[in-house]
């Protein structure tokens, strides 16, 4: 089968190779799948690099998000078992926590609507409490778990302000459904979020960015607000003045989705219902923006990580034929 393999740490670009290889061997409790799509993540460009909290040993596949199909003609979703990651002909997963891929998406809207939304979701209901009537703030509304948080905030009616980095991700934004769109690099984040509540901040902020936009939130969280960390996409990681939490009244929250595989699957199993549910009546629709083929994955992880896309991108091997997504 073809593949990508890491070989050694480094830009993604420059150390994801293709390889020819034998398809990984299934072993207990463990299923082959073939690949349908597999979603370019942030934490994809972070594995290269050897700067994530997972550090499978070398070589391996990165790619930790697919929509497959068992051998028996099953779409599903699934989370690849490293080292033998999704972007691959084939890949391995744990056979006990497949997940039916909804019929309402295609293949790559399918693969999207997995860990970017079940963090989103996580984020929003199981740690914030997110309420219909409050307003969300999410920080690069355009991106790839922004984009899902945006959604899933509408459809729990709330109002959301987004923010972003450039004209063009405001335009995605503003397509998601944002109620207000703030273009970091041409406004003032603070005063246009302390102008659009009256002064009253925002009741639930998502962050997946840290560095400046964590120092942004602090200054524009509500009183009894939530501040949920999902990453740092900046490369700065805050540190938290407890002092400024205590005397404004607001939470700061963690969210490691993958906790939940191991602490509490039930949990899993239910978002993915409920998000089955949303897709199927049009709540929420992931916003696959480049669909590409097998061999332009090192270049996708690479443009991830640079920040230079919206929404999400996805590799789809059967384009490499020409075949459709």
């Amino acid at each position: 089968m073809q593949a990508w393999h890491v070989h050694e740490n480094g830009a993604p670009r420059e150390v994801m190779r293709p390889v020819e290889t034998d398809p990984p061997e299934p072993g207990a409790n463990q299923v082959l799948l073939k690949v349908r799509a597999a979603n370019v993540n942030f934490p994809d460009g972070l594995m290269c690099r050897g700067e994530y909290q997972v550090r499978p040993p070398l070589p391996f596949t990165p790619g930790v998000e697919i929509c497959g199909e068992t051998e028996d003609g099953r779409r599903v979703l699934a989370s690849p078992l490293l080292p033998h990651g999704g972007f691959a002909e084939y890949a391995l997963a744990d056979a006990r926590a497949l997940l039916p891929a909804p019929e309402a998406l295609d293949d790559a809207e399918a693969a999207a609507l997995h860990i970017g939304y079940q963090t989103s979701w996580f984020a929003l209901h199981r740690r914030a409490a997110l309420q219909a009537g409050e307003t969300l703030l999410v920080h690069a509304a355009a991106g790839g778990v922004g984009s899902a948080a945006v959604q899933l905030g509408k459809a729990a009616g709330a109002t959301v302000i987004g923010v972003v980095g450039g004209a063009e991700k405001a335009a995605v934004a503003r397509s998601l459904g944002c109620d207000l769109v703030i273009d970091r690099t041409a406004e003032d984040v603070i005063a246009a979020v302390k102008e659009a509540t009256g002064g009253r901040g925002a009741d639930v902020i998502y962050d997946p960015v840290g560095g400046e936009a964590f120092r942004q939130s602090t200054k524009v969280v509500a009183f009894e607000g939530r501040i949920v960390v999902i990453g740092f996409a900046s490369g700065t990681i805050p540190s938290a003045a407890l002092n400024h939490a205590l005397v404004k009244n607001y939470s700061i929250l963690g969210l490691h989705w993958g906790l939940y595989n191991t602490k509490n699957p039930k949990l899993v199993q239910h978002c993915h219902e409920q998000l089955t549910e949303l897709a199927a009546r049009g709540a929420v629709k992931p916003l696959v923006s480049e669909r590409v083929p097998l061999s332009g994955a090192a270049d996708a992880v690479q443009r991830v990580w640079d920040g230079v896309t919206t929404g999400r991108v996805v590799v789809v091997p059967s384009l490499e034929n020409g075949a459709a997504a």
